[in-house]
């Protein structure tokens, strides 16, 4: 028996942690920090790196990391250092998400399917860039800026306010010291993401995030407002060639350069006429997407990471799933995701206890008895149903459960997938 450290607070550290606490082969799971839904919480920040260390080693953990800050400030590179088993990409590897333009330039070298784009670091430069182009761009700031760094334009005025926002007033600070222009590819977008142990990839369930604020895909980007898996819009046919084209080429590259890549590689898909573009590169399993895709696996997850840490995945069959859909719908405070209200008190919460459903917490504290909300995006609560009609309406049967004065959520999730079906 073994324990497990996972590091990270989010709803994403929650249902790897819930789904890790099913394998017979884990005694214990700690969270550091964690949140007010996950049991043996540590008061040890996910950066505080020498603490997590100490305390790995003290109680004979493996760990898992689940957020991008502490392997973008190698804590992996640290934990091996210190012969502690981990889980998750290297500092050198996770520049693939910490770096927009690191990763722009490896997939142009490599030839893995991605906008054209152009890289700045002077705003007048940039705006006489995008006032050259005949086609609608995406600013993206280079650094990590939590899900929020990307401003897709409606025009030129759109996309001047944005380069003034980011390089003249750095709304993101040092994140948007530089920014990626790429062309808009308007397409439908998935996420396809594969667990690797450097040298095999192996497939995970398809997903679909919302990652505006509003119905419809309105309003600015957030860190995800729901998800749902699996997604109609990834098909057999389409999953192979990104299997293919993007993950297999991708980790074999990464090898190439002598940066083997090892974790939870997570490919933000556009499929426009047919052919699937990278919008971006995650090195850590998606957030809300995780949350579905955890409800809906039934192998046993600790095998598949600690398989990843040893470079043994090709010893291990695929992972099996549930036939069921899983749906997540992201319950957020008002404001978010700018500024929003805290420890606000969160009722409801007992009366959602039926087996097809999961509430994973996200933003949230115990305090005297009672689960508070602390943070941006609060729950996240998640459904299986035989279809996914029959998931989001579990899934949304149970938000009507749960109540706090500054309650949001999109009332829409998962519901573009039923074009799919």
């Amino acid at each position: 028996m073994v324990n497990v450290l996972v590091v990270g607070s989010g709803g994403r550290e929650h249902a790897l942690g819930w789904k890790l606490l099913q394998s017979k082969q884990i005694d214990k799971v700690f969270f550091a920090p964690g949140n007010g839904g996950t049991p043996n919480n540590i008061s040890i920040q996910v950066d505080e790196i020498d603490k997590l260390i100490e305390f790995a080693t003290n109680n004979d953990c493996f760990t898992v990391v689940g957020p991008e800050v502490p392997l973008s400030k190698g804590i992996v590179d640290r934990f091996m250092e210190n012969n502690l088993g981990i889980f998750g990409p290297t500092k050198e590897a996770a520049q693939l998400e910490s770096s927009k333009i690191w990763a722009k330039q490896f997939m142009q070298r490599h030839n893995i399917p991605t906008a054209p784009f152009g890289i700045f670091d002077n705003a007048k430069e940039a705006k006489e860039y995008v006032s050259s182009l005949s086609y609608p761009v995406v600013i993206k700031a280079d650094g990590l800026a939590a899900g929020k760094g990307v401003i897709v334009c409606d025009g030129k005025d759109d996309a001047m306010s944005a380069i003034d926002d980011i390089l003249t007033n750095h709304t993101f600070g040092a994140a948007g010291a530089s920014i990626v222009i790429e062309k808009r590819v308007d397409g439908v977008e998935a996420s396809y993401i594969a667990l690797s142990d450097g040298m095999a990839a192996v497939p995970m369930a398809t997903s679909q995030d919302h990652k505006r604020i509003y119905d419809g895909d309105r309003g600015p980007n957030t860190g995800g407002m729901g998800a749902y898996s699996p997604t109609g819009i990834i098909t057999e046919e389409m999953a192979k060639k990104i299997q293919k084209d993007v993950i297999e080429k991708t980790i074999h590259s990464m090898k190439e350069e002598g940066i083997p890549f090892k974790g939870f590689l997570y490919a933000g898909i556009m499929i426009k006429d047919g052919e699937p573009y990278v919008l971006e590169f995650n090195t850590r399993m998606g957030d809300p997407e995780c949350q579905p895709i955890m409800m809906r696996m039934s192998s046993d997850l600790y095998e598949y990471l600690l398989a990843s840490y040893q470079g043994k995945l090709n010893l291990l069959p695929p992972v099996s799933w549930k036939s069921q859909t899983a749906v997540c719908v992201v319950l957020a405070s008002k404001g978010y995701p700018d500024s929003f209200a805290k420890n606000e008190k969160i009722t409801g919460l007992d009366k959602v206890n039926d087996e097809k459903t999961m509430v994973f917490h996200a933003g949230t504290k115990l305090e005297d008895g009672n689960i508070l909300s602390n943070g941006g995006r609060v729950l996240g609560v998640t459904a299986l149903g035989a279809s996914l009609e029959s998931a989001i309406n579990n899934a949304y049967l149970a938000v009507q459960k749960i109540n706090w004065n500054s309650k949001y959520c999109r009332a829409d999730i998962g519901k573009k997938g039923l074009a799919y079906l």
